[in-house]
């Protein structure tokens, strides 16, 4: 049995509650919910059956966060943060995500590699091995870069806990590397938007079938979403391009819904062109960030717009201070800046660190008439 408990003062209110797989594992449910915005977790945690393979997957730290956190966000819009407990995925393992990561075989290639039919799980395409090397990679890119399983758990009217919801991310690459020779140089093939997300939503159509194929999946609401990881030098993450849904007994997608998400850096050219008036906020602050500290100009900002509207900031300053008070005084100094230059609608977070680790973390939600201010 399950002891589901909250986790407020001493624990002291508790509530027996089974799993339906009929395991006997104890475990606590959080009664407290840091936000609206994040899912409670069951303790013990759970690792997923494909742990630890999206850092070896996708390019850079920044995709593996926006990835795993954006996700959960697609996820809110079917498996509500209040009524759902959070899970990492349980069903697709680590053999059965690799398999799908492969190239598909032609059947020379299975007779080649003696395999059965059944074994050719590969969603990505075909390599036929005739043209040269820089051919073959242009027509036939890698796509599918990481397959990603969430779960979402429910009570029931019986004192249970049951499987209500999934979702399944499909990262997908936006430039394909590739060598010539065992060891050799690596060359890059753009793959343009519009090819990945016409093929994603292809492997997302296979996709669908094999997750009702799926022991435990076979039943439940499951959401399949579209991420596209930025190259391997960016320094900002990829996004989520589109997302679809399947009911309890869909095993075909009927729509998607377009996710119109989009990361910039401040400051760069792009974001200049794009959103002018948000860039010149950023680099009247900047500016006088920089006065604080002569021949100084490391302040960084990652912003994210859903459209039009910038939905976060987040803005990095390191900086070498001599001292705890020379940090205090820089942090309030940094603090009355984004109260001048950031209009109230953009929420606004601020992390300055030097060598020794974070020194302060500064957060003004949006349309907040106070920062939240935090000294290390």
């Amino acid at each position: 049995m399950l002891l589901a408990s909250g986790c407020v003062p001493k624990l002291e209110k508790k509530e027996e509650v089974i799993q339906e797989d009929g395991k006997q594992e104890k475990a606590i449910i959080p009664n407290y919910q840091i936000s609206e915005n994040f899912y409670r977790t069951i303790v013990p945690f759970k690792p997923g059956k494909a742990r630890g393979m999206v850092v070896s997957n996708l390019n850079t730290r920044y995709d593996i966060v926006e990835f795993e956190t954006g996700l959960m966000r697609i996820a809110q819009d079917h498996f509500s943060p209040e009524k759902y407990l959070f899970q990492e995925g349980q069903m697709l393992d680590g053999d059965t995500v690799r398999a799908w990561l492969k190239r598909k075989y032609t059947a020379e290639q299975l007779e080649e590699k003696k395999l059965k039919p059944e074994e050719n799980l590969g969603l990505n395409p075909v390599d036929s091995g005739k043209g040269s090397t820089e051919q073959r990679n242009e027509k036939s890119p890698i796509y599918l870069a990481h397959v990603m399983e969430h779960n979402y758990l429910t009570k029931t009217d019986k004192n249970s806990l049951q499987l209500s919801g999934a979702v399944i991310g499909l990262a997908l690459n936006s430039v394909h590397y590739y060598t010539k020779e065992k060891y050799g140089a690596v060359y890059d093939y753009k793959i343009s938007a519009e090819e990945v997300e016409r093929e994603g939503k292809k492997i997302a159509e296979e996709v669908a079938k094999r997750v009702r194929t799926t022991k435990g999946l076979k039943d439940v609401p499951v959401t399949i979403a579209l991420f596209k990881q930025e190259a391997q030098n960016s320094v900002v993450p990829g996004n989520f391009i589109a997302y679809t849904h399947l009911d309890a007994n869909d095993d075909t997608i009927g729509s998607w819904e377009k996710v119109n998400e989009k990361y910039y850096l401040f400051p760069s050219a792009q974001a200049e062109k794009d959103h002018r008036d948000d860039m010149t906020y950023f680099l009247n602050f900047k500016q006088d960030v920089e006065k604080y500290f002569k021949n100084y100009n490391g302040v960084v900002g990652k912003a994210l717009y859903n459209g039009e509207e910038l939905v976060d900031l987040k803005i990095e300053i390191p900086i070498q201070f001599y001292g705890k008070a020379e940090a205090i005084g820089f942090t309030q100094f940094v603090t009355g800046l984004i109260m001048d230059h950031f209009p109230a609608y953009i929420p606004v977070e601020v992390t300055i660190s030097s060598v020794s680790g974070p020194e302060a973390l500064i957060v003004r939600k949006a349309n907040s008439k106070e920062p939240e201010v935090h000294i290390y």
